[in-house]
This record gives C-alpha cells, sequence and structure tokens, in this order.
C-alpha cells in the first residue's frame, strides 16, 4: 500500500513523467479494446467510400478521411493492437534472450563470456535499423518477419548491458558468501545476479518500446511490415506520404501517433 502512494506521488510530482504514464496508458487501453471491439472506432477501416474522398477533419471523421474515404481514425486505431504487440513481443523477448546471455556470460566468464560478446559486437557494429531492414528484406514481409528482425538486431543491447551489471554484483560480498557455502550458479544467478540487474534491464527495455514502435513503423513505410489487409502505423505515412500537400492530416495523424507514443515511454522511465 505505502509503495503505491509513494508511485502516485511520484506520478503527481513529476508532470512529465505522468504525462508519460497517461500515454502509454492508453496506448495499450487503446490496443487491448481494439483488439476485442474493433466495431467501436464506430467506422470500418476497410469500407472504401469514394464520396469521402479526402475529406479534411470534422466532428464525423476527427482525422479526416483517406484517399479511399476511408476514416483515418478508424484506420489508425485499427492499427494500435498490431503495433502493440510487435513492440511489446519485440522488447520482452529481446530483453529475456540477451538479458539471460548476458548474465550467465558475465558470471561464468572464460570462453563462454568471449563467443558470446564477440557475437554481441559483430551485430553492435551495425545501425540496428539498418540491418532490421536487411534482416527483414532476407526474411520477406510480413509482420512476424518483421518482428523477428527487430528482436534479432536487438538483444545484443540487453546482453552487454546485463553482461556490465552481472561483472560488478559477482564480486560483491554476498555472492561471493554464496560461492563459498557451496550454493549451485543457478542459484546465485536467480536469487543474487537476476534481482540485482533487474532494474536497469527494465528501465531499458520500457524506454527500448519506443524503439521497437519507431523500428517497426519503418519496416512498415518500406513495405516490410503487415501486409494488406492488415493496418499499421507506418504502412498508413506511406499511404498518405503523396497527399502530405493536399490532406496533410492523412500521414500526419500515424506519424503523430508515433511520435507521442515514443515521447510518452521515454517520459515514463524517467519518473
Amino acid at each position: 500500500m505505502s509503495e503505491t502512494i509513494q508511485i502516485t506521488k511520484s506520478l503527481l510530482k513529476d508532470k512529465g513523467g505522468f504525462a508519460g504514464f497517461v500515454i502509454v496508458a492508453l496506448f495499450y487501453i487503446t490496443a487491448i479494446v481494439i483488439a476485442l471491439r474493433p466495431q467501436l472506432s464506430g467506422y470500418n477501416p476497410y469500407a472504401i467510400n469514394i464520396s469521402n474522398e479526402l475529406l479534411p477533419p470534422s466532428l464525423s471523421f476527427p482525422f479526416g478521411t483517406d484517399n479511399l474515404g476511408r476514416s483515418v481514425l478508424a484506420e489508425v486505431l485499427a492499427a494500435t493492437p498490431l503495433d502493440a504487440l510487435v513492440s511489446t513481443t519485440v522488447v520482452l523477448s529481446s530483453a529475456l534472450i540477451g538479458g539471460l546471455l548476458g548474465v550467465v556470460a558475465g558470471y561464468l566468464g572464460g570462453i563462454f563470456e568471449e563467443i558470446i560478446m564477440r557475437i554481441t559486437d559483430a551485430f553492435l557494429a551495425f545501425p540496428a535499423l539498418i540491418l532490421a531492414v536487411g534482416v527483414s528484406a532476407a526474411l520477406g514481409p510480413g509482420a512476424i518477419n518483421a518482428m523477428i528482425a527487430l528482436i534479432v538486431v536487438s538483444w545484443p543491447t540487453y546482453a552487454r548491458l546485463t553482461r556490465g551489471d552481472t561483472l560488478v554484483i559477482r564480486e560483491l560480498p554476498f555472492v561471493k558468501s554464496a560461492k563459498l557455502s557451496g550454493r549451485s550458479v543457478f542459484y546465485i544467478l536467480r536469487k543474487h545476479i537476476l534481482p540485482n540487474v533487474s532494474s536497469s534491464l527494465i528501465s531499458y527495455a520500457t524506454v527500448n518500446v519506443g524503439f521497437a514502435i519507431i523500428a517497426f513503423s519503418v519496416l512498415g513505410y518500406l513495405g516490410l511490415g503487415a501486409q494488406p489487409p492488415s493496418v499499421e502505423w507506418g504502412a498508413l505515412v506511406f499511404q498518405g506520404q503523396s497527399y502530405l500537400r493536399t490532406a496533410p492530416w492523412f500521414p500526419l495523424a500515424p506519424a503523430l501517433l508515433i511520435l507521442v507514443v515514443t515521447l510518452g515511454f521515454s517520459f515514463w522511465v524517467m519518473l
């Protein structure tokens, strides 16, 4: 109870953190609600109505309509569950894979550490987004392939992070004491190492959700993400870029949403 009160006070005191918390909460709540009840947007994001082509924002269409007369708001909402699912899965999978490899490498050392760190260095030698585009192109277009590509390029950062923390923690007295008392490696990793690296891992993972959203949107923009009839924020930006001068609401609505949600994750972790 006291922890809940403390968190609430922190949220109210830090306006940026509170705004980030609200954005993140709305992002996931919207994703869950739309996934369960897609009709709640009020419009069918796949229904073509040429008579409503490129209408500006209004009470009927808060985000305007696209070149096929579809509600941009409905399309953006319909894309939210997929973006939330992919970005969260990428971060959780990368943190799990990279975190465990980094902890084991840092604690055991030796040849295992050398192998893991050399593989990590090889991945980190390339810009993550460019490497993700290459891997995704090799696997072929599709949401699942894009997700796999993002996991492949994301786990090394978590491995390096947790390995660095583990190198420090393994030299602390309570870890050495556990070794001398005959505790198993598994016990020490579970009871002493993992709990102490989790805070930095969680903080980085929270910010990294924003990167995953941007990266997945970039892949979608390039045609390597979700394929029709599925909708995705990056693909919506690509579809609307030709109308930036004549109907700016079409590409800007999903683009601004990507920006706001990404900033929300960044502000939230600052609490």
